[in-house]
């Protein structure tokens, strides 16, 4: 990733002189990553096959932190240090219930590793270092807006998301540096609100790095937590004035071969009302295990009917990581 092909305004870079820690060692640890997907793989026509994003060097022997979508079913993973250096990577692990990933460099990065914070901090209106790789220039210092829950449409829930702003341009896997130097979070995605005054603020929804200390040892022993996978519909919804709306679905996943359709309003899940995709993802999930069936009520042009769902294991459905 070139420093010259952009580059974070000069007055929102961080400014070492503000941090007790050394910025630019620290900043070291962030790399760039490169994975390639197999054009056949599950999530290449969602996902690309092509992902760039940064990664956060966790130990010593070059384990890296990432979010997990920038990994999913790669077949050949890149590592570029700040200093320029390419060194081949392998994905080890996507946890779908934090969202967070791992990737094992194949070549010595002799880079500081960076110690995860395992405490409840940022909070609120707390200054922190949302980094890309590539050093300061690929920096940004910014505030954290908000934690509070995030529902996605791609059925995932983080309870304490991070919310920072401004929002940095390239946050796929970004490090949340703290005033110590800790990793605090990994980024995942921008997205848009309105502040009391009715303007668009862009912020930059960031997955807590404590919740990765917990199952790390499942992560590297199995690849996976340890416990059984929580059922998958294959279905992507949106909240409106109405509640949740089918917006698509997975390709011969539970949901489509069910008969959903687009546009089907979801009132209920197995008799629990639910109004918001939160509450759709916590219905599934009380349903069991993946494999359990989930019965749904919609709504469809005006008519109500129940629709009942044979749930998966959303791993079945991809490739898995091919060391090379």
């Amino acid at each position: 990733m070139p420093s010259s092909e952009w580059e974070i305004p000069s007055d929102l870079q961080p400014d070492p002189t503000e941090h007790e820690f050394d910025l630019d060692q620290v900043l070291r640890s962030v790399v760039a990553v490169k994975a390639l997907v197999p054009a056949d793989a599950f999530t290449a026509q969602t996902l690309g096959t092509e992902r760039t994003g940064s990664g956060v060097v966790i130990r010593p022997d070059g384990l890296i932190a990432t979010i997990g979508y920038l990994v999913t079913e790669a077949e050949t993973i890149w590592l570029t240090t700040h200093d320029g250096r390419a060194i081949p990577g392998h994905a080890l692990a996507h946890d779908f219930e934090t969202g967070l990933g791992l990737i094992q460099a194949l070549g010595r990065l002799d880079l500081p590793a960076l110690p995860i914070e395992t405490e409840a901090a940022p909070r609120p209106g707390d200054t922190c270092v949302l980094a890309s790789a590539g050093g300061r220039k690929h920096a940004l210092r910014c505030t954290i807006a908000a934690r509070q829950e995030f529902a996605g449409y791609w059925e995932y829930m983080v309870e304490d998301a991070i919310f920072t702003a401004p929002a940095h341009p390239s946050w796929g896997g970004a490090g949340l540096l703290g005033g110590d130097g800790r990793l605090m979070g990994i980024g995942s995605l921008v997205m848009q609100q309105q502040d009391g005054k009715g303007r668009r603020v862009d912020l930059n929804m960031v997955v807590p790095a404590s919740l990765l200390p917990p199952v790390l040892g499942d992560l590297l022993a199995y690849g996976r937590p340890n416990r059984p996978a929580r059922p998958w519909l294959g279905l992507y919804a949106t909240e409106d004035e109405g509640g949740v709306v089918v917006s698509s679905m997975a390709r011969s996943g539970p949901a489509q071969k069910a008969g959903m359709q687009e546009g089907d309003r979801i009132l209920a899940v197995g008799g629990t009302p639910v109004s918001d995709l939160a509450g759709l993802w916590r219905a599934v999930w009380a349903s069991g295990n993946a494999g359990a069936r989930v019965r749904l009520s919609i709504l469809r042009d005006d008519g109500q009917s129940e629709v009942a769902l044979a749930s998966a294991d959303r791993r079945a459905f991809l490739k898995a990581p091919r060391l090379h």
